[in-house]
């Protein structure tokens, strides 16, 4: 028995929207983001040891610094901190989210920078198919409270989050005095996590446009 689809068969759905060309050669660009404003922040440090691993990987990354980041909606959307982030997130073809897990969950400091990222500016989606690494860090023993709600805000801010995830339980034992993060097993899966971020960017970044067009959005245009 034929399956029938009601209403649907027209062109908008026989043609899923643009098709990918070309290869980019520049560096992946990957935004950073971690969720602590304390001065030993060890989401911070987890996101800087990223950071360096990802540079090692060819990559070229810029880290969001939040502590000057308003409340969400307590300012207008044109403050020079919030329009940094959205720049920084357009500018991006990748994303690191790292937030301490705090009373069972992610911390404010970090969901106010998601908040703050709307699903369409100007025709434009600041987060719509880029790819995602989520880690966390724990005070105690291993958890993935914070990851697994990472993994729902990436999907709800269409993402493509990566397979790959780090949880470093006891944070405080993981790093030196220097803030470097010490070699260990919990360390090798960073390397692992950022390596495969970069490789799922590479394959995806030339795509995105072919991956984030719907049929609903192309019928709602008219195209």
């Amino acid at each position: 028995m034929d399956l029938v689809l009601p209403n649907i068969v027209d062109a908008r759905f026989q043609t899923p929207g643009p098709q990918p060309t070309g290869s980019s050669t520049h560096k992946p660009r990957i935004l950073l983001l971690y969720g602590s404003l304390r001065e030993r922040s060890y989401s911070h440090l987890l996101t800087l040891e990223a950071d360096r691993i990802l540079q090692r990987l060819g990559a070229e990354t810029r880290i969001f610094h939040p502590h000057d980041l308003p409340i969400v909606d307590s300012v207008p959307p044109d403050h020079p901190q919030v329009l940094a982030l959205r720049d920084a997130s357009l500018w991006s073809e990748g994303q690191v989210w790292c937030s301490p897990e705090r009373h069972g969950a992610i911390t404010a400091v970090f969901k106010n920078q998601i908040d703050w990222l709307p699903l369409e500016q100007q025709g434009v989606r600041p987060t719509q198919g880029r790819t995602l690494a989520v880690m966390q860090v724990s005070g105690g023993s291993q958890s993935f409270n914070a990851v697994n709600q990472l993994r729902i805000l990436g999907r709800w801010m269409r993402m493509i989050t990566i397979p790959n995830q780090s949880s470093i339980p006891k944070a405080y034992d993981e790093f030196d005095a220097a803030g470097r993060m010490r070699p260990s097993p919990l360390y090798d899966r960073v390397v692992d996590v950022m390596e495969e971020l970069v490789k799922f960017t590479l394959l995806t970044r030339d795509h995105t446009e072919h991956f984030t067009s719907r049929y609903s959005e192309r019928k709602a245009a008219g195209g």
